[in-house]
């Protein structure tokens, strides 16, 4: 026989978000809505934005800059540095360079904020124990 499907309802959940965020109806289901109101889960999403809203902007007004420089700065992106490479050659490589340090970064920023934060929360939920 299947189990019965429980369909999420528009209330919040009546129940604190506390040491354990197990239903009553399942042992074996954690309450994902106690959990996304509990102070732990909050703090991480607070930290995860407090890094990403920020990066993704400094990304941003850099391609802009380059994108802008590449439209209208023909001089300045032309300007020939060592050989035949030129400004524009050695911004355009620093995308690349940069999309790989905000990456490590944030593998960095994740593996020492978020990632005890979500084991955490996982032991609080009691998912990963059988």
């Amino acid at each position: 026989m299947t189990k019965p499907v429980w369909s999420p309802t528009a209330d919040t959940s009546e129940r604190p978000a506390g040491p354990k965020f197990i239903e009553p109806r399942d042992e074996a289901e954690p309450d994902y809505r106690a959990i996304q109101q509990s102070p732990e889960f909050l703090r991480l999403r607070r930290r995860l934005r407090l890094f990403i809203i920020p990066m993704s902007m400094a990304f941003f007004f850099w391609y802009m800059a380059f994108a802008v420089l590449s439209a209208y700065a023909h001089a300045f992106m032309s300007h020939k540095l060592v050989g035949e490479i030129n400004t524009g050659t050695v911004l355009g490589l620093m995308q690349f360079a940069s999309t790989v340090v905000i990456v490590l970064s944030y593998q960095r920023f994740a593996r020492k904020k978020l990632d005890p934060e979500v084991q955490r929360i996982n032991e609080l939920a009691g998912v990963g124990k059988e």
